[in-house]
């Protein structure tokens, strides 16, 4: 049975997954919501004033009133700064799977952060939620993602041809998943 127990603090070796606060803003605009290759990796429109990201923020902020809400704002530990995000984006309570999408900031890339994010979002969702599969998805044209999504030891189960149209061409998506039975091996 799928327990909300809602967005907790986690913390791993470098990085603490908190609740966004307002205060974040100017990390967020600096680090990756204005970075259009980033927000089109996975599908989010560019915020670029200080008034677009408050809009989000209060978006994120308030749905924390619910338990079955999972968004994480990603912080660096040496530098106290917001690098990126991690979510349950999709939880399904009837069939008890959830789905993560995460994005890290260009200057954090290639450090293993979304990986320790990725696996210490999967731990969350295993033990303290209960969940019997965590999937994830990403786009074909997204290498850098794909690598950590192996890492975190999800199997592959599909690609969802021409899935995305970007920029002028076709993109599939490519879907993941780890069973609590893989995971408990």
């Amino acid at each position: 049975m799928l327990t909300h127990i809602g967005t907790k603090t986690i913390e791993t070796e470098r990085l603490v997954l908190r609740r966004f606060e307002y205060t974040d803003d100017e990390e967020m605009l600096k680090n990756w919501v204005a970075d259009e290759k980033i927000q089109s990796l996975y599908s989010e429109p560019v915020y670029s004033t200080k008034a677009e990201v408050k809009g989000l923020l209060d978006k994120y902020i308030g749905s924390y009133e619910r338990e079955d809400y999972y968004r994480w704002a990603v912080i660096e530990k040496a530098s106290d700064e917001c690098i990126g995000q991690i979510a349950y984006f999709l939880v399904d309570s009837k069939n008890h799977f959830a789905e993560i999408e995460y994005c890290i900031g260009s200057e954090f890339q290639c450090k293993g952060y979304a990986t320790e994010a990725t696996k210490a979002v999967i731990d969350y969702g295993f033990k303290e939620m209960n969940l019997h599969k965590v999937q994830i998805c990403t786009k074909t044209i997204n290498a850098p993602s794909k690598r950590v999504i192996e890492k975190c030891g999800f199997t592959y189960e599909g690609t969802l041809r021409d899935y995305f149209f970007m920029n002028g061409e076709y993109v599939g998506r490519l879907y993941f998943s780890i069973l609590r039975s893989e995971y408990e091996a």
